[in-house]
């Protein structure tokens, strides 16, 4: 992979930033952020390096949540949880199917953000009923974190 290597306003030495995220001739440069004391510097990265992630963020989502609700079934035979993974991952796949068009992305995000929204909610009252960090504050977080992805894409894709 190659870097290429960019100063700051407020410091010396070099970030070293893959070939994905630096700017290339032809683009705006990015914003400048300010900060605390009047300095100021350059945003590193773009928010369309969060829109190129979303696809594999979908995959591996949808992946956790059969695989979760699998190893649940094989511990304790719940049925409800196979069943809460077979169709976060049905919504996954779906949003990862509709992200690779361009027409649908903004389409496949909604679905993604829909879902992990989805997750998010049932996790969360799951983590209240029961004080467990484990699996319901993991798989929280987990969600949470696809969330936020799935928003900044969307935003990214409909401006």
């Amino acid at each position: 992979m190659t870097s290429a290597v960019v100063t700051t306003t407020t410091t010396s030495r070099p970030l070293h930033l893959p070939a994905a995220i630096r700017s290339t001739p032809g683009t705006p440069s990015p914003p400048i952020v300010a900060r605390a004391g009047g300095r100021r510097r350059r945003a590193v990265l773009r928010c369309a390096a969060v829109s190129e992630l979303t696809p594999a963020v979908s995959a591996a989502y949808g992946a956790l949540l059969v695989g979760g609700g699998a190893f649940a079934y094989a511990r304790s035979g719940s049925k409800g949880s196979i069943y809460g993974g077979l169709s976060g991952s049905a919504l996954m796949g779906l949003a990862y199917y509709l992200m690779q068009s361009p027409e649908t992305k903004a389409l496949g995000d909604a679905v993604g953000f829909g879902s992990a929204f989805l997750f998010a909610s049932v996790f969360g009252i799951r983590l209240y009923n029961t004080r467990k960090l484990v699996p319901s504050g993991l798989l929280l977080v987990l969600s949470l974190g696809a969330l936020g992805v799935f928003f900044s894409a969307y935003l990214q894709d409909k401006v």
